[in-house]
């Protein structure tokens, strides 16, 4: 998918760090931007990550771009704004989330899939999506990122039968949706990990409280504004 033959762009340097240009095509002068707000959101962040995975987290970033028309994959297009919104967004639970194999329900992308593999390669990451053109670019991607703890899966959560230490969401329609799909996917004394917008509701919280234990972690996102939570939720052994 990389197209190495483009002109040589300018190299970005972020402290003792630097990121090769070669091999992006859509990112091109801005690269030097990007890295350098990715610096510094991870460190913000307080997430200890090589120079190859920062690099490797502005590949995916540079396919995506690429790739996007073709699979449909953001409605987003400025290379600045998909930097925060996609990858830095996901990047904000790595220090949060539970060990163990992981499974991301209706991943698109790969978000937030693709970046805690990319971040965490000791954990065995399946991303899950009923679009095959979807799961083929992650798979594509996969393969040229080195990836080789991530599987992409097409397939209905329904028709998925695996189970897994943690469940992940991103985007999902509803809270109480989210768990009523995934918990059948969920390994004995796992968790289940949505990204959302906002905090549980009252409603969500009454529909879910007798079996579930709640713990709602307010995400500060670098350079985001909007409000962004993380709701892990673990089965009452009763």
């Amino acid at each position: 998918m990389s197209d190495s033959t483009k002109p040589s762009l300018p190299s970005a340097s972020i402290g003792n760090i630097h990121i090769d240009p070669t091999g992006f095509v859509k990112l091109g002068a801005q690269l030097p931007t990007l890295a350098n707000i990715l610096a510094q959101a991870i460190d913000e962040l307080g997430i200890t990550l090589s120079a190859q995975q920062q690099r490797t987290l502005l590949l995916y970033l540079d396919q995506l771009l690429l790739w996007n028309k073709a699979y449909n994959l953001t409605a987003i297009t400025d290379p600045v704004e998909a930097l925060i919104k996609h990858v830095i967004d996901c990047l904000a639970i790595i220090t949060h989330l539970p060990s163990g194999s992981l499974l991301d329900i209706g991943t698109g992308a790969g978000l937030p899939a693709v970046i805690i593999a990319i971040c965490q390669p000791e954990r065995s990451c399946t991303a899950l999506d009923s679009n095959q053109k979807k799961i083929r670019f992650i798979k594509q991607i996969s393969s040229e990122l080195g990836l080789s703890n991530m599987q992409p899966i097409a397939s209905r959560i329904e028709a998925h039968e695996v189970s897994y230490d943690v469940v992940t969401s991103r985007a999902f329609a509803s809270l109480i949706d989210f768990v009523e799909v995934a918990q059948p996917r969920l390994a004995d004394n796992g968790y289940l990990c949505a990204m959302k917008g906002k905090a549980p509701s009252e409603e969500e919280r009454h529909v879910l409280g007798n079996d579930w234990q709640f713990k709602t972690i307010k995400l500060n996102v670098p350079r985001l504004h909007d409000s962004r939570h993380l709701i892990e939720l673990s089965y009452k052994n009763v």
